[in-house]
């Protein structure tokens, strides 16, 4: 399992690689980081715990997004001007990573660590845009190297 999740943090830092340099990313990247995490998922978990989790952790996902294309609508922005495809499509696979509670919290915490690291570094970058995926990316992969160090099946356990 430990070589899935080396994968799966190289492919999360390889996120983050593209989309600040470039602030585009390969799009089969996400269903790669979906895939790989739903596999470690399946070495701790039953089906049909992976699959609660998943349609929950989804709903959630979907719900900040309808929220968040509310708003912009509201505010007449264009939804494709806050939020990028990359952004939304690696909502979606990260969604396949842990069970609800931890998801939700490592959720939030990503989205929160993105924007204050959007602002340390905003003084240097002439870039309007926020990597939002690849900031997220970021995070999620600090927390699964913290994983090799310590016991993880509570980021797992429903």
């Amino acid at each position: 399992m430990w070589v899935l999740k080396l994968i799966l943090i190289f492919l999360l830092f390889t996120i983050l690689y593209q989309d600040c340099k470039e602030r585009l990313v390969y799009w089969f990247l996400y269903p790669m980081v979906g895939i790989i995490a739903l596999t470690i998922q399946y070495f701790i978990l039953p089906v049909n715990s992976i699959l609660l989790n998943i349609g929950t952790n989804l709903i959630l996902v979907l719900f900040l997004l309808s929220v968040s294309y509310m708003y912009t609508k509201l505010r007449k922005i264009e939804f494709s001007n806050s939020f990028g495809l990359g952004d939304v499509l690696f909502f979606i696979f990260i969604s396949f990573t842990f069970s609800t509670i931890s998801f939700f919290v490592l959720f939030i915490f990503s989205l929160f660590f993105s924007l204050l690291l959007h602002f340390a570094l905003s003084q240097k970058d002439r870039e309007k845009t926020v990597p939002l995926a690849g900031y997220m990316s970021l995070f999620f992969g600090v927390v699964y190297g913290i994983t090799f160090f310590c016991e993880s099946n509570f980021l797992y356990a429903c």
